[in-house]
């Protein structure tokens, strides 16, 4: 369930974020951000639109997937705009909404 987390990472960040997480070795990222958004919109996750149509799922699940079996390469991160909301994945695990319309 995503919560209001503090905004290390970005010290200029003045809006309401919410992160989550999620098992990389167990659950694929493109499920684990449908429930996520789902959630901050108080909605389904079948009454939103379909993540392919802003983001390739079988790619984001790969990026995840490969990350986590190299190991040493670090986390990356990739952000797209979802349900009006941007969405940060990183191959670690972590998800970060934030509204799109404060940037």
């Amino acid at each position: 369930m995503p919560s209001t987390n503090d905004t290390t990472d970005d010290p200029e960040l003045d809006d309401l974020e919410f992160v989550t997480t999620f098992d990389p070795d167990g659950e694929p990222a493109s499920e684990a951000v449908v429930a996520a958004v789902a959630a901050v919109r108080g909605s389904r996750p079948a009454a939103l639109e379909p993540l392919h149509a802003v983001v390739d799922p079988d790619a984001l699940d790969s990026l995840v997937d490969h990350a986590d079996r190299v190991g040493t390469a670090g986390s990356h991160q990739v952000w797209f705009t979802y349900q009006g909301l941007d969405v940060g994945v990183r191959t670690g695990g972590e998800i970060r909404i934030r509204d799109a319309t404060t940037d």
